[in-house]
């Protein structure tokens, strides 16, 4: 029997003090070359911005990054490698970053109403850092993306939906659609998979978040069939949503194999690929990465898995942003995990500590 809001935020708070989660500690490694930005205007959501800006030609590209759960902007940029991707060809990065104070798990709150509508919480900070960076840094208006993992994957929903017109593309990462949940109950029944609205039910929500008609940002969709926390069911219910926004069909266009991985892509009228999907065979909940080889990038930390392919390095190759590297060659680097990679999911260390007040909660199976 589905638990009411007050019995489940009951339990998770006695979960939640079991296992010390909100005294989790967020993981603060990072190569040292994010800028925090002080002063971005309204800030409702009470959110902190991080850029990285290296040489370029003018005007540049600009990409912005929400992590997830536990992390910071410092970590997920550790382990992703896009200030390191940026440095090489010149464009520019925008991390927001959670506060404990917004939440205990440092989790961007994609299911807390005013938090997630357009002028509103923390979808209107991350809209103020994006004015205030094209402003200062000379950012082309027609480059700008966003891409996040897990609650931060949510969180890119929010943005492409609420604010259509100032992304080029976004790619969600083990991510949930918009609108999917406005309470804690409903948050976890999504991610388990469970209660997705129909595809066009789900499309209708994005056309009421602005009055944006299009055309729509193009989506790029990462999950893992393994990933024991976002279930693979919403990577399906992400693509329905977005599908009869671009108007492509049930079936893709094309379907090919990259990196060892299925990739599939929708094609709209005008012969742009509107939708792909990246399905990562036997990966947990995470980002993939590939660390080490001539193209390897980023590093593995919690939720940052090496599977042989570099979502980094394919989502900025898709959105155009790899065409031109610097002038200087930066030498292939033989990144040492700073943990044993773990794709299969299985729980260890700070996620199974995260899962079993879950459990205990009643949350998670």
């Amino acid at each position: 029997m589905r638990r009411n809001l007050g019995t489940t935020l009951s339990h998770l708070k006695d979960a939640a003090r079991r296992y010390k989660l909100a005294a989790l500690p967020a993981m603060e490694i990072g190569s040292g070359r994010l800028t925090e930005v002080h002063d971005f205007g309204s800030n409702p959501g009470a959110l902190r911005a991080f850029t990285y800006v290296p040489p370029r030609v003018d005007p540049c590209a600009l990409v912005v990054v929400l992590h997830g759960c536990t992390q910071s902007a410092a970590s997920y940029d550790h382990g992703s490698g896009w200030s390191e991707l940026a440095e090489r060809f010149g464009f520019a990065v925008l991390f927001a970053e959670q506060q404990r104070s917004n939440n205990a798990n440092l989790c961007f709150n994609w299911f807390v109403g005013d938090d997630c509508r357009r002028g509103r919480g923390e979808a209107l900070s991350i809209r103020r850092m994006i004015a205030a960076v094209v402003e200062l840094e000379s950012i082309d208006p027609a480059r700008i993306f966003v891409t996040g993992l897990s609650a931060g994957g949510a969180m890119t929903s929010v943005m492409l939906a609420t604010y259509p017109e100032v992304f080029n593309g976004g790619a969600i990462i083990a991510g949930l659609p918009f609108g999917a949940a406005s309470s804690v109950p409903e948050a976890f029944e999504r991610m388990r998979g469970h209660g997705h609205a129909a595809d066009e039910t789900s499309a209708a929500m994005v056309r009421a978040a602005s009055q944006h008609r299009g055309p729509w940002p193009s989506i790029s969709v990462w999950h893992g069939t393994a990933d024991p926390t976002v279930a693979p069911m919403n990577a399906k219910a992400i693509i329905g949503q977005w599908r009869s926004l671009h108007a492509v069909g049930v079936a893709p266009d094309r379907e090919d194999i990259i990196d060892g991985f299925p990739h599939r892509v929708w094609i709209d009228s005008d012969g742009r690929e509107a939708i792909e999907e990246y399905s990562i065979s036997g990966m947990g909940h995470g980002t993939p990465l590939r660390v080490n080889g001539e193209d390897g990038l980023g590093a593995a930390i919690p939720h940052m898995l090496d599977v042989g392919i570099s979502s980094t390095r394919r989502i900025a190759e898709r959105w155009g942003l790899l065409k031109h590297a610097r002038s200087r060659v930066v030498a292939a680097k033989q990144a040492v995990p700073l943990r044993p990679a773990n794709p299969s999911g299985e729980a260890s260390g700070l996620q199974a500590t995260i899962e079993a007040a879950l459990r205990s909660a009643g949350l998670m199976h």
